[in-house]
Parts: C-alpha cells; structure tokens; sequence
C-alpha cells in the first residue's frame, strides 16, 4: 500500500506495534538543496564492507558516522567512531529535536549516489540504542521510495512513502522490534538523495 504524504506528524502510519509519522516539510525546498549540497562536499564519506557469507562487500552507498565524543556505534559488524559535529549538522539536529521532542547524541548519514544505492530491509534494533528508540530520518535531495514490512504478521500489507526533500520521517515505540524498513532500488535515473537518521546511543 503506497501512502501519500501527511502533513500531521502525529498521525501514526502503522496499524499496530509500533509508530511512524511523516512531516514532508522539516525544511523548506531552499534549504534542503543548500544543506544537500554542503553535505555532499564537506562530509568525510566512506563506503564501508560488511561480510556477507563469507565475502566482503561493500553497501550500495557512502555513510559517515557523527555524534557527541566517545559515541561509538557499531553495526552490520561495522564499527562507527564518531566524526565531531559540523556547523550543517547541529543547526538540522535541532530542527529535529524541535520537533520531536527528543534529544540525539549522533547521525547516521547516507548518499544514495543513484538509483542503483539502496538499503535493505534492516532494523535499527542494536543493543546500543537501548528499547524502544526514537529514530528521525531526514532525507535531502531526490525522492526515494520508504517501505516497511511487518517482521512477524505476514497478513499485513507493507506499506510506503515517496520520502520528499526536507521531510522528517520518525519512527518509535516498538516499531524497530516489530517492523523492518529499506530504501527501494530503482532503475529511474536518479539524483542523489542524502539521508540523515539522528539516534540516541546509550551504551
């Protein structure tokens, strides 16, 4: 089922286990093309390996880890030593704690380069970020197809958002326990597309 975008960021997208809201309009279309464009220059991209049967290969994106000091966040075997926040960085973190009311220690980012970067069905459920996590995603730049899929509950349909530049998606509750969500791959030419999932690692 394809939803359409919703201005209301309380309104709960799931149907149960979990919540997801979507606000298409964190920051304003100027503003998300000069932050994409900063962000794709100044950010210290990597494209980590992760093993996979055996074999090392490399996601089909660029990441960068950055966060508060000594907050270290390790995933798909990959371990994350934050780089110190940029100017770009804190002013988008507090739009985002503006408006979900939560603090974050660190960010997540990902250039989708093309159509081709995509990430798989995965859940933000390490250890590290402690029950229940609040995650908000920022995305900038092309819009890139959000799915989500109940982990258990296979009668339920998945569900998925075209995700606009400067929209914030959040997730919370027990979503990451019960859902798994990706970006699609697609064969549209595409743009690139940076995404920013602020996070609050406790351990």
């Amino acid at each position: 089922m394809r939803l359409p975008g919703f201005t209301n960021t309380e309104e709960n997208l799931l149907p149960k286990d979990g919540i997801l809201t979507y606000r298409p309009d964190l920051i304003d279309p100027v503003g998300a093309g000069d932050y994409l464009g900063t962000l794709t220059e100044t950010i210290q991209w990597s494209q980590p390996s992760i093993n996979f049967f055996g074999k090392l290969i490399p996601v089909p994106r660029f990441t960068a880890w950055y966060g508060d000091a000594g907050v270290v966040y390790t995933y798909s075997g990959v371990k994350n030593d934050p780089l110190p926040w940029t100017k770009e960085l804190l002013l988008i973190k507090k739009k985002v704690e503006d408006a979900s009311g939560t603090k974050f220690n660190s960010v997540l980012l990902n250039l989708y380069r093309n159509g081709n970067d995509h990430m798989s069905w995965h859940a933000d459920d390490e250890k590290s970020l402690g029950e229940n996590p609040v995650i908000a995603s920022v995305s900038l730049g092309e819009v890139r197809k959000f799915g989500v899929k109940h982990r258990y509950d296979k009668d339920l349909e998945p569900l998925s958002l075209e995700l606009e530049s400067g929209s914030l998606v959040l997730m919370k509750g027990e979503m990451q326990e019960f859902w798994h969500h990706r970006i699609y791959p697609t064969k549209k030419p595409m743009g690139p597309r940076i995404n920013l999932t602020f996070r609050k690692v406790i351990s």
